[in-house]
């Protein structure tokens, strides 16, 4: 599958698929290495769309005088 035609979603679902499949270890490796490349095509990907939305949502943030305001987004961990 070409990783540009697939949702962010469907990459990552494809991710985890590709994953399990070598998590389990009875991929001959030559479809190991065909799903390592795959694997690591659609994490470059998926992080090129994640760095996408950061810049996006960082200039949707404006503070009170108009000009952007960073903020960092949150792990969801308690500090």
């Amino acid at each position: 599958m070409a990783a540009k035609k697939m949702t962010f979603e469907q990459q990552l679902a494809r991710l985890e698929e590709i994953v399990s499949a070598l998590e389990q270890g009875d991929v001959q490796l030559a479809d190991s290495l065909a799903l390592f490349e795959e694997g690591t095509k659609l994490i470059a990907a998926c992080s090129k769309q994640l760095d996408q939305a950061e810049q996006q949502v960082v200039k949707l943030m404006k503070g009170p005088d108009g000009s952007p305001v960073e903020l960092p987004f949150e792990d969801g961990k308690e500090a």
